[in-house]
């Protein structure tokens, strides 16, 4: 877990995160409560969350678009992910390995989901977590082939590899390019390894009967041995919906 941050005008240990209490030699030392209080906020930020998504909830999520086939499979969807988060830390006190692969056509909600589970499991469990869009971190990586990048390629990859809930955002969106691939395997191959929960989001379907087109397969946008690797490691759900943004938000904003 993160570092605690203790409130800088804390009355009670000044600044410093710690209560002295005397004792017969130099005195004991005990977390003050101030450090508790922004242990939330700072993993929040930390996990660098798109400030769009932020307020984004389970409970929030909309599931009264469609019709009732497209409506039902939208509260299968929501109560899967909450049941995830329910069921996060196990009896045995620890953590889940498994993660949920999002898969749907764009503006079905897998990003507000995605957030969302990541944003709750932080709150209740505090768990350190990390959101990355797939494709801005393949061009973060890219400048830092730039001599002058205050950044090293490490710098960039190994908080994703290592985060102990990660959230991938728009898997199998990049054109698979050989170099594409190579930063794909590293992250997917060094998560499954390491049992590391991941949470994808991805407009492709991971069966061909379930495909929408000849075009629409991930196995046709990322290697065949990490689709392998995500049906252990991922929990697929499908969100059989319309573009939501289309369908709710665009009418909204021609009215104002």
């Amino acid at each position: 877990m993160a570092r605690a941050i203790a409130d800088p005008e804390c009355p009670r240990c000044g600044g410093t995160g710690w209560i002295t209490q005397p004792d017969a030699g130099a005195g004991a030392a005990r977390p003050c409560e101030c450090r508790d209080r922004h242990v939330v906020p700072h993993l929040i930020e930390a996990a660098g969350v798109p400030p769009r998504y932020l307020g984004c909830t389970i409970q929030g999520f909309q599931t009264a678009t469609g019709d009732d086939r497209t409506r039902a499979r939208l509260m299968q969807a929501k109560a899967a992910c909450q049941r995830y988060v329910d069921e996060f830390l196990g009896l045995d006190g620890a953590f889940k390995e498994t993660g949920l692969l999002l898969v749907g056509a764009p503006g079905t909600g897998k990003t507000h989901l995605a957030a969302a589970v990541l944003l709750e499991l932080i709150r209740r469990y505090r768990v350190r977590g990390r959101f990355v869009d797939f494709t801005s971190l393949v061009h973060r990586i890219q400048s830092t082939f730039d001599p002058s990048s205050p950044e090293s390629k490490h710098d960039v990859l190994d908080p994703v590899i290592e985060a102990p809930v990660l959230v991938l955002d728009e898997l199998g969106a990049q054109k698979p390019t050989a170099f594409v691939n190579d930063v794909l395997y590293l992250i997917l191959n060094t998560r499954y390894s390491r049992r590391l929960p991941t949470l994808f989001t991805t407009n492709f379907r991971l069966k061909k009967e379930d495909a929408r087109s000849e075009f629409d397969l991930l196995a046709d946008r990322i290697p065949h041995m990490l689709v392998s690797r995500l049906y252990e490691m991922a929990v697929p759900i499908t969100l059989d919906a319309t573009d939501f943004r289309y369908e709710v938000r665009m009418p909204k904003l021609l009215q104002t």
